[in-house]
C-alpha cells in the first residue's frame, strides 16, 4: 500500500471502516456495536465469540462482513460427532498412491465456527490450535494458514444441554466476548421489512486481504502514550482478587482475574477504536470503549456475587 506516511495510512483506515459500515448496513440492521467490535478484532489480527440467542442473525451478520471484505469465507456447524480431521483436513492416497493433504474448511480467510459448545474438546482444541498458532499440525506436518486469517465462534447461551463449555484457558484465545441483544421495535420492524420482500440486496467488497493485513501492521505502530498504556495494564491488574492493585469489589466477589493476554488486547484495541474514529493515538475513552468485550470472558465470578445478582459488567465499571 502507498501511503504518503502513516497518518495518511490511518486517514486510510477510517475510510475504509466507513466504507465497510456503509456496505454491512444494507443487510444489517442495527447491530452498530457488535460490527464495530468485530472490525476492531479483523483489524487487530484477532478472534471474537459472539454471544446470543438464536434467531439473531449471527450468521447472516458474519456472511454479510465476510462478503464487504471479498474474503474467502467457510461456516463450519459444530456438532457432537464432529472429528479434527473434518475441519483441519486429512492426508488422503490419490489415483498414483500418494498421499496428499485434502485441506479442511479452516483454510479459509473468515471461518464462522457455528455453536463452537456443541463439539468435544478435542474439536475445540483443533480449532482453538489452528487460532493461536495460524497453523494445523496432519501427520506430522505443519501447514500454514492464510492471510489474513480471523475465527468468529458463535455459542448459545440458553440451550446447555449436551454441550461442552469451552475451558478459561480456551476462552482466552478470543480476544473479545460479544453479546447479541434482542433488537429494538423500530429495527424489528425494518428487519421484517427488509426480508419479507423480493428486494435482493448486493453487498460491494469495500477492502481487499491485502488491505487488512497492512492496517492489522498499521495498528501496532500506532503510538500509545505511557499513561494510556499504564491505565490498560492497571484496569487488568485490578481484575486479580487478593493482589496489591484488586479493589474491595474484585476481592468481594471475584474468584479469578484476567491475564497479560488481557492487557495486550486492551491496547491493541484501543489503537483501532482512535484510528477508526480518526483519531492518531487513542486516550483512556478507547481503552474504556472496548474494556467489556475484552474482560468479560476472563473474568470468573464468584458464588457470592452469583447469589447476589452482581453483573460483571457492573464489576468491571466499577474498575473505571
Amino acid at each position: 500500500m502507498n501511503y504518503k506516511d502513516d497518518v495518511a495510512a490511518v486517514d486510510a483506515l477510517n475510510e475504509c471502516y466507513k466504507n465497510l459500515r456503509k456496505e454491512i448496513s444494507k443487510v444489517i440492521v442495527g447491530q452498530d456495536e457488535v460490527v464495530k467490535t468485530v472490525l476492531i478484532s479483523l483489524f487487530c489480527d484477532g478472534h471474537s465469540l459472539l454471544v446470543g440467542v438464536p434467531g439473531l442473525a449471527k450468521t447472516l451478520l458474519v456472511n454479510t462482513i465476510a462478503k464487504a471484505l471479498q474474503l474467502d469465507f467457510k461456516r463450519i456447524q459444530f456438532t457432537p460427532d464432529l472429528m479434527p480431521s473434518d475441519i483441519t483436513g486429512a492426508e488422503i492416497m490419490d489415483e498414483n498412491r500418494h498421499f496428499i493433504f485434502a485441506k479442511g474448511p479452516l483454510f479459509a480467510s473468515m471461518v464462522l465456527a457455528d455453536e463452537i459448545n456443541r463439539t468435544p474438546p478435542k474439536t475445540q482444541a483443533a480449532l482453538l490450535e489452528a487460532m493461536q498458532e495460524r497453523s494445523v499440525t496432519v501427520a506430522g506436518h505443519v501447514h500454514k494458514l492464510p492471510k489474513p486469517f480471523l475465527v468468529l465462534a458463535t455459542q448459545n447461551p440458553i440451550e446447555q444441554e449436551g454441550t461442552y463449555p469451552l475451558p478459561e484457558a480456551q476462552l482466552d484465545r478470543f480476544m473479545f466476548n460479544i453479546f447479541l441483544d434482542y433488537p429494538s421495535y423500530k429495527e424489528e420492524v425494518q428487519i421484517v421489512k427488509n426480508t419479507t420482500s423480493g428486494a435482493k440486496v448486493e453487498v460491494q467488497a469495500a477492502v481487499t486481504g491485502e488491505q487488512i493485513v497492512f492496517f492489522q501492521q498499521l495498528i501496532r505502530k500506532i503510538p500509545i502514550a505511557d499513561n494510556v498504556l499504564e491505565y490498560a495494564v492497571s484496569l487488568v491488574n485490578k481484575t486479580r482478587p487478593n493482589t496489591a492493585m484488586a479493589t474491595p469489589k474484585v476481592n468481594n466477589y471475584i474468584s479469578w482475574g484476567a491475564g497479560p493476554r488481557a492487557s495486550q488486547f486492551l491496547v491493541l484495541g484501543a489503537k483501532c477504536h482512535a484510528a477508526i474514529n480518526g483519531k492518531y493515538s487513542p486516550d483512556i475513552s478507547d481503552v474504556q470503549a472496548i474494556a467489556n468485550y475484552v474482560l468479560r470472558h476472563r473474568v470468573v465470578r464468584n458464588y457470592k456475587a452469583e447469589a447476589e445478582g452482581v453483573s460483571l459488567e457492573t464489576i468491571i465499571q466499577s474498575l473505571f
